[in-house]
């Protein structure tokens, strides 16, 4: 093959095609336990993140919401992907060899949110959300002066029917500071493949050594291969509500680009074509009374 302009744009449409299929096809799950966030600029605050608001009898005048009790903000992040082409490899017609790397470049960039998203669940019993404690935490603090209520969102049990009802009835008996409900119902059991059996015995077995499984149903089962690794945490989320326990943001979604002219200092110095995606992006907490975690780390 002659290497020209013409046979240039010819491979870049046909990796950029390549690459498009290979991004659609794929099936990332982060939005499972993820709200999609737009971002405007380097960093978002998510002040908000202080309280749950709910709607009061209107008395005298409004209450304002005291929307800056915490400074919790999430910094995107630059990510790559990055592929070089050599020219001999163009020349001697052989440019099909990189097909499978443009596909695996299409996945990722449309999966890679899942790294983020998993690995924040992963170390949610060590990374800090908004009020500044681990996001499974057994002394998070609600309200604010002289009303503080603390509750936890963290427990050490191995995955069972008694100890899945016990963080169900948790998380359902959350309150605000004023000691209203916040109506949380728990609809999906995240877990490792190596828990994979145990979560389906106790949310879709009709019975349990012989006996009705009154939990039948009470909630999803969902198995995260990037759980994998901390094989005795489980995880009990609510994911009905507007905004899911964690955050996905994006700044830039991920595109595909080349460097591909004669004069680009890759193609001059190295003989090389460079073909790859890049995105601006990042993930943090939520609500942590949207989740419940337990690292399993009790005895059986």
């Amino acid at each position: 093959m002659i290497v020209n302009q013409q046979a240039l744009r010819g491979i870049y449409t046909s990796f950029k095609t390549i690459y498009a299929k290979a991004f659609d096809e794929a099936k990332p799950s982060w939005e499972r336990i993820a709200t999609k966030v737009a971002s405007e600029a380097g960093e978002e605050s998510y002040k908000w993140l202080g309280q749950i608001p709910r709607m009061r009898e209107w008395i005298g005048e409004r209450q304002i919401q005291n929307l800056s009790a915490y400074d919790y903000t999430i910094k995107n992040k630059d990510f790559e992907l990055t592929v070089a082409v050599n020219r001999n490899d163009i020349a001697d017609d052989r440019i099909g060899i990189y097909a499978p790397m443009v596909q695996n470049i299409g996945r990722s960039a449309a999966t890679f949110p899942d790294d983020l998203v998993y690995g924040l669940l992963k170390d949610g019993f060590t990374n800090k959300c908004f009020d500044g404690k681990p996001f499974f935490a057994d002394n998070h603090v609600v309200g604010k002066d002289k009303v503080k209520i603390t509750a936890s969102n963290k427990g050490t049990a191995k995955l069972t029917a008694e100890s899945y009802a016990a963080a169900r009835a948790a998380m359902m008996s959350l309150t605000d500071d004023s000691g209203k409900s916040l109506k949380l119902v728990p609809d999906l059991l995240v877990v490792p493949p190596s828990l994979e059996a145990k979560a389906r015995e106790i949310l879709i077995a009709d019975q349990v050594n012989g006996t009705t499984n009154i939990y039948k149903g009470t909630a999803e089962p969902f198995v995260v291969p990037d759980l994998a690794g901390a094989d005795e945490a489980w995880y009990l989320l609510c994911t009905s509500m507007s905004l899911k326990p964690l955050i996905y943001q994006e700044r830039e979604a991920p595109k595909f680009q080349s460097f591909d002219k004669p004069d680009d200092e890759n193609v001059f110095m190295r003989k090389q074509y460079i073909y790859g995606a890049d995105a601006r992006a990042n993930a943090g907490y939520g609500f942590w009374q949207m989740a419940y975690g337990s690292d399993g780390s009790a005895s059986a």
